[in-house]
């Protein structure tokens, strides 16, 4: 082979080497370019494609990870955390391994799944190599224990990092629950008592003004000694009304929880500043 073949052959194959490699830097700036203009689906079909290309893996781990954010914008929170696990596998050092499981665990909180998202953040918690990254691990914890309705623990976490707006805003949402079990044994024991803790005064009263009546009727009857209108009348009025009663101001506590622990929500999502998952 003379030499101005060697030096032929040499520069097809740098080229065709090169190539590829051209392509797949294109398809990548293509597929960031659409993230960042927040076309999501568009960029995912990108990222995917440069993942079929991609022979070499060089991009796998920031394609699946982009995917992986993308869906999760697209609330397809399922297949976000198929994704960003994906990104876990293909991470090329500690820092990336950690910001995939991370982001597993921000959107295992927005889908309820509290279970795994705590596992999660005990597995990071308890690998040495994240010692120092315990402030984002104890942060992210305390955001689940917000979805899964533990506001007081969420606070004493959130003070333990300094992080005071939210310890604050767990503690008053904390403190402005009522008791549910107050308001359901309290009614059994003063008929309305229940429903007046929880604000539904006129509710309260008329629940034990027909407890009164109805007892009294009951009473009346068995003094009179109509036995057998006293049982209908203690099995379907006074024992109707008194099981509705704790009913009734068990369901009120439940619903003025959930308004209460909705504001707090909404005030999160909407106002405030932080990260949030």
């Amino acid at each position: 082979m003379t030499f101005v073949n060697k030096i032929f052959f040499l520069l097809l194959f740098n080229v065709i080497n090169l190539f590829p490699q051209e392509f797949l830097s294109e398809q990548i700036r293509l597929a960031d370019s659409l993230f960042t203009s927040e076309k999501y689906f568009d960029a995912i079909t990108e990222y995917k494609r440069l993942l079929f290309f991609d022979s070499t893996k060089q991009f796998s781990y920031e394609a699946n990870f982009k995917i992986g954010l993308a869906y999760k914008e697209g609330n397809k929170l399922s297949d976000s955390i198929k994704y960003f696990a994906l990104a876990e596998m293909s991470a090329n050092n500690p820092e990336q391994f950690f910001e995939s499981k991370i982001y597993q665990v921000r959107t295992n909180i927005l889908r309820r799944s509290i279970s795994r998202a705590e596992k999660i953040l005990d597995e990071l918690e308890n690998d040495n190599r994240f010692t120092e990254h315990q402030h984002e691990i104890k942060y992210w914890r305390a955001w689940n224990k917000i979805f899964s309705d533990k506001w007081e623990e969420a606070h004493h976490i959130f003070k333990q990092i300094n992080e005071t707006e939210l310890a604050e805003l767990c503690l008053n949402t904390h403190n402005k629950f009522y008791s549910v079990d107050f308001a359901k044994y309290s009614s059994m024991i003063l008929p309305g008592l229940g429903q007046i803790y929880t604000g539904e005064y006129l509710n309260g009263f008329l629940s034990l003004a027909w407890n009164i009546f109805s007892g009294y009727l009951t009473i009346n009857a068995f003094n009179e000694e109509r036995i057998f209108d006293g049982i209908v009348t203690a099995n379907l009025l006074w024992f109707r009304f008194y099981r509705g009663n704790f009913q009734n101001a068990e369901k009120f506590a439940k619903e003025k929880n959930l308004l209460i622990k909705n504001e707090t929500l909404l005030f999160l999502q909407n106002d405030f500043n932080g990260l949030k998952p």
